[in-house]
């Protein structure tokens, strides 16, 4: 074959290449457009240990994704954790164009001397269905009720939320199904001031058992604006480094079971017995592990009518943990199939969220990663030679060595994984354009345009994130719902639905903030593929009653709510072809 005829025979190739989409760049980098001009800004200790905090917790880059002011449009809130650091609630103008209003909503002001935002959780506490917003701080939380009017009262002395938690994650649901949300919360350090400690022994007494950590705490909701500390009562007894939870309805009994990923100590694993307690079934569910859990994202991989869950782990030159993904084997145990599906390996994995790219009907993962991004010079050295001296005590902060201006798995490459029919994944990041090397933490998932089409927003850590506006092209349908209770927690979280179309069962759920450092939008999001019609959708709703719907049109936002019939188009769309 001559060179020309090559030439030739590869450029009708890449033709044919391009007109099946493959190689086309589907996420755009729409950050400064959109009016985010921020950076997250780490903290810096002024304690004597201050020359390794500042490695150890270089955190708190989070948003979360809500429609605060009941418009239509999904808005976030993410945090800053400098001292003096303004945290922001960006409105979304509905033009893809966003305007920082945290100082009017009183929102702003999170970090100071004794506090640094970590994270963020919007839950609706006194059932008035508007989102109230719980900052969570390496200090002391902070609750804010919204007002309705685009202001928030801080209500956190009368809330019973009031303490020292040092807490890095919150997830909301109704555990009891009482109606009302209740709150989880995931401490880091125990309850110490880590900002002036009396004593130097606070970090991990050991990488495995890890059992001065902070655990978890458990607020369940009184329903009259208060919450009571249930910690004990709902079976808790905690002391790993908890990094994370998620929840979800793991065997399909009608209640939220609970996932915890701890950085120090084994992940663990609880049923909800549907009696307002829980029972820790690690062994029977996971197994002991002594990797280091950093995030749990809920979702039906393989198409099977169970939920699996996605936690990131560390994979890199000295630790090579990998990820889990656990298929749900439908019997409250799972199976790691992370090396089978090839999602094991993502370095130093940060949040990770399950959400259907392109459309196609099947879950795909969008993986963050990398700790500190900085000099030329490795950290690892200097922890090998700490972890290997005889009796070293790790718990004595005097013993870490000082980071400086070393990296420790830093500048690493960021994973956006295609699911190819429930079989496995491919990685598309580089394709798209989303595989950034700056050190992320938070995702927030959500279709901020209203186009059938989702969005990432990308908090990253001491440095500016990134906000991609999903321009897949025409030709694959979709559906979305806003659900509502009147019965039970105004939001319907933990309610289930199943959207039979095309031959195909997909479930999807409400989640009340599954995510390491995020929160996504709470509406339920379906790609349809070339579907043209849904045949059925089955919401099972948290009070346990079940609603069917049939013969819906695609390429709609719909609002169902408990009770009433048929389904409220909000939003209608044109089919895209």
């Amino acid at each position: 074959m001559t060179g020309r005829v090559v030439l030739a025979a590869a450029a009708s190739a890449g033709l044919a290449l391009l007109a099946n989409g493959v190689g086309e760049r589907w996420f755009e980098d729409v950050t400064a457009r959109a009016g985010i001009t921020h950076q997250h800004t780490n903290r810096e200790f002024k304690n004597p240990y201050a020359h390794i905090m500042a490695g150890y917790t270089a955190l708190g880059a989070a948003v979360a994704v809500a429609d605060y002011n009941g418009d239509g449009f999904d808005d976030f809130f993410v945090t800053d954790s400098a001292e003096g650091g303004k945290n922001r609630l960006y409105r979304n103008n509905g033009d893809f164009t966003f305007t920082d209003v945290a100082e009017a909503a009183g929102l702003a002001a999170g970090n100071d001397a004794q506090n640094a935002s970590a994270d963020a959780l919007w839950f609706d506490f006194n059932n008035d269905q508007r989102p109230d917003l719980l900052v969570i701080r390496f200090g002391q939380n902070q609750l804010f009720e919204n007002l309705g009017n685009g202001k928030f009262r801080d209500v956190t002395r009368t809330s019973g939320m009031l303490g020292y938690k040092n807490a890095i994650t919150a997830v909301a649901f109704d555990y009891d199904r009482d109606g009302w949300v209740d709150v989880f919360v995931g401490s880091y350090f125990q309850p110490v001031n880590v900002f002036n400690p009396e004593t130097p022994r606070f970090f991990p007494e050991s990488f495995e058992t890890a059992n001065n950590g902070g655990g978890v705490t458990v607020y369940r909701n009184n329903g009259d604006g208060t919450f009571t500390d249930t910690t004990e009562q709902a079976g808790f007894r905690l002391t790993g480094w908890t990094l994370d939870m998620g929840h979800a309805d793991a065997d399909n009994d009608g209640d939220e079971d609970l996932y915890v990923a701890c950085d120090f100590g084994t992940d663990r694993f609880f049923v909800n017995n549907g009696d307002g307690t829980f029972t820790d079934i690690t062994e029977k569910a996971i197994g002991i592990d002594t990797k280091k859990g950093m995030n749990v994202d809920w979702g039906d991989f393989d198409g099977d009518g169970l939920l699996d869950i996605y936690v990131t782990n560390i994979t890199d030159d000295y630790m090579r943990e990998g990820n889990f993904l656990w298929r749900n084997n439908g019997d409250l145990s799972f199976a790691d199939v992370s090396r089978e599906t090839d999602t094991y390996n993502t370095g130093w994995g940060w949040c990770a969220k399950f959400f259907d790219y392109d459309n196609d009907g099947w879950q795909d993962l969008y993986v963050v990663n990398g700790w500190v991004s900085a000099g030329k010079e490795s950290y690892v050295p200097d922890i090998f030679e700490m972890i290997t001296r005889p009796n070293i005590e790790l718990a004595d902060a005097r013993n870490w060595p000082p980071m400086g201006s070393k990296s420790l798995s830093g500048y690493q490459k960021k994973r956006l994984f295609h699911n190819e029919g429930g079989a496995g994944f491919k990685d598309h990041a580089a394709r798209h354009g989303v595989d950034s090397v700056r050190d992320g933490r938070g995702i927030g998932v959500a279709d901020f345009d209203n186009d059938g089409r989702l969005d990432m927003y990308v908090a990253n850590a001491n440095a500016e994130p990134y906000f991609y506006r999903n321009t897949l092209p025409p030709g694959r349908n979709w559906v979305q719902f806003l659900l509502g209770s009147p019965k039970a927690n105004r939001f319907a979280i933990g309610a289930q639905v199943r959207l039979t179309s095309g031959g195909r069962t997909q479930l999807s759920f409400v989640n009340g903030g599954n995510g390491f450092a995020a929160q996504s939008t709470n509406r339920v999001h379906f790609g349809l593929g070339k579907n043209e019609k849904i045949d059925q959708v089955e919401i099972r709703w948290p009070s346990g009653a079940k609603q069917t719907l049939e013969n819906l049109p695609p390429n709609r936002i719909y609002r169902v709510l408990e009770g009433k019939p048929k389904a409220e188009i909000l939003i209608a769309k044109a089919s895209q072809k």
